[in-house]
């Protein structure tokens, strides 16, 4: 309830301040549904996905990784630390740091699931006071052999797909279930975001102009709660990339001798049929 209650909080003051969008830790990747094994590239910012927001510190980088699994394989852990630089990120109104991971193919090629893991360190949001640190997943796949996407990466807190989050349709409903150290967290509050606003690698940019406009602000951040044993539902109403993030539910509460809302992220991706 306490962390229910600090997650409340801090959404009303965003509000009063003027601040429509959420904060969102990005881990982007071009696709997640591959054919056969290639580089994966990706950029990593802490920033407001929806409007190109601010972009924020995210405190340095604690790990990074990749847990891959084919059938009944036991997982294999694939450690992508090193292959992060750091980068200069620009929005269309705000700069600020981020990161590049040139994945090689070597570590990419075989069949199967890729649970791709970012464990940032902490921002602080002087403002509040307090700290704010979001434990990102994104999940790809190779050749069309599913592997482990359903099951918990055994992360402090983290967001568990129940339907194949690098195949989704526009239109699917997106089913998960929020965790902390493994069990499932009730009422959990889960804020949504669409990236509006597409990277350019090339640039380390996103586009100026977004690709939906949103009639009110309240379209900006959709809100979801869990039920009573942490699972989620959310239809995709569009294609593109979707970002998912439990506010406050992992077990850490406190930084520095602050207070901290530790959060659980997720992206997934939908396309049209066509």
């Amino acid at each position: 309830m306490k962390k229910m209650t600090w997650a409340l909080a801090l959404i009303a003051v965003f509000a009063l301040s003027g601040q429509a969008s959420a904060h969102f830790m990005m881990m982007h990747t071009p696709e997640i549904a591959q054919e056969k094994g290639g580089d994966m590239d990706f950029r990593i910012v802490f920033t407001h996905p929806a409007e190109a927001g601010h972009i924020m510190d995210m405190g340095g980088v604690q790990d990074f990784y990749a847990l891959y699994q084919r059938g009944d394989a036991e997982p294999q852990k694939i450690e992508l630390k090193g292959y992060l630089k750091e980068i200069a990120w620009a929005n269309p109104e705000s700069k600020g740091k981020g990161y590049s991971a040139l994945i090689p193919k070597k570590d990419v090629r075989s069949m199967g699931d890729y649970t791709f893991v970012f464990i940032p360190g902490f921002y602080f949001e002087e403002e509040e006071g307090v700290y704010m640190q979001q434990i990102t997943k994104v999940v790809a796949n190779v050749g069309g052999i599913p592997g482990n996407w359903a099951e918990p990466a055994g992360l402090p807190c983290e967001i568990v797909p129940l339907i194949k989050p690098y195949g989704l349709w526009t239109g699917n409903v997106f089913k998960a279930q929020v965790l902390s150290e493994g069990k499932p967290v009730p009422g959990a509050e889960v804020e949504v975001e669409f990236l509006n606003h597409m990277p350019d690698y090339k640039a380390n940019a996103v586009s100026k102009d977004g690709i939906v406009e949103y009639p009110h602000d309240a379209f900006v951040t959709q809100t979801i709660f869990a039920d009573a044993d942490g699972y989620i539902t959310y239809g995709i109403p569009k294609a593109g990339w979707w970002g998912f993030a439990a506010l406050g539910v992992g077990p850490q509460t406190e930084h520095n001798g602050k207070e901290l809302s530790q959060d659980a992220v997720i992206w997934v991706k939908a396309v049209d049929m066509k």
